[in-house]
């Protein structure tokens, strides 16, 4: 897909804004387990973490650059989002449940073999909204990789009249994430046996949204919560680290190896 010259300024631009704005939040986060932190110098994994696609726009301004990868729609409605996310310093790979979801899913597994963290938002790209799919349940047990659920909320924040009801936090928001353990899924699995999978980490999404949601409303600190501080933003030019074409070349070992290990993804 083509982008105009107004989607590449929006990217680059929304980045600055977001970084910016985003600095007057009181952001918090409670770990169960301190090396679940991709910014921690005790960071273990590589992990799987999930969180709902309303509240993209936390990960997005807290975590860039510690090595996450994730997978955005091809609509043309994401692309500010996407390249927003780019600019801040996720790795982007493009691509829905209709439209090229297959080969970015491979790539993503390549991304993830690689050493990289992946970040999934499992009711996106077109919902029902706190729906989780079966793609991350199918990921995770193909890379060996454990789900990390992420509960997000934030108060007071705007809502957008879309599928999800996206999120946009306002000036001085409280800004809550909340980790819990890690979820193994095995491989081998049959499909009712990723549906039990799919239910146990939809519930304990629920459950963890609404731990944050109710904290970041009632606001205070919790015993053992950590602040949550912003690292400065590296801009990229529009294409960010790599250009696509690169990208290409760099992963397609990791695509070729994804391809033979996990013959469930068909073009």
């Amino acid at each position: 897909m083509k982008l105009t010259l107004l989607e590449r300024f929006a990217g680059l631009v929304g980045a600055y804004a977001l970084h910016h704005y985003s600095s007057s939040w009181d952001g918090r986060c409670l770990f169960r387990d301190y090396s679940h932190d991709p910014k921690g110098r005790i960071c273990g994994g590589p992990f799987i973490y999930a969180f709902w696609h309303e509240y993209i726009l936390l990960p997005v301004a807290y975590y860039g650059h510690c090595r996450l990868a994730t997978i955005t729609s091809r609509h043309r409605d994401a692309e500010i989002v996407t390249h927003l996310a780019r600019h801040m310093g996720f790795q982007i790979f493009r691509g829905s449940t209709t439209r090229g979801g297959t080969e970015a899913l491979r790539r993503l597994l390549g991304a993830g073999s690689d050493g990289m963290h992946l970040t999934m938002m499992p009711d996106g790209p077109k919902g029902p909204r706190r729906r989780m799919s079966l793609g991350t349940i199918y990921a995770a047990s193909k890379m060996g990789f454990p789900i990390l659920p992420v509960g997000l909320g934030a108060y007071p924040c705007w809502r957008a009249d879309s599928w999800d009801r996206f999120a946009v936090p306002k000036p001085f928001s409280r800004i809550r994430f909340v980790l819990d353990e890690e979820i193994f899924v095995p491989d081998g699995l049959k499909r009712e046996e990723l549906e039990e999978y799919r239910l146990l980490v939809e519930e304990k999404l629920t459950e963890l949204t609404f731990k944050a949601e109710s904290w970041a409303e009632s606001g205070g600190v919790l015993p053992g919560d950590v602040p949550l501080n912003h690292r400065a933003v590296s801009l990229k030019k529009y294409r960010g680290s790599f250009p696509e074409n690169v990208l290409d070349e760099v992963f397609s070992e990791h695509c070729q190896k994804a391809s033979n290990n996990f013959p469930g993804l068909e073009n």
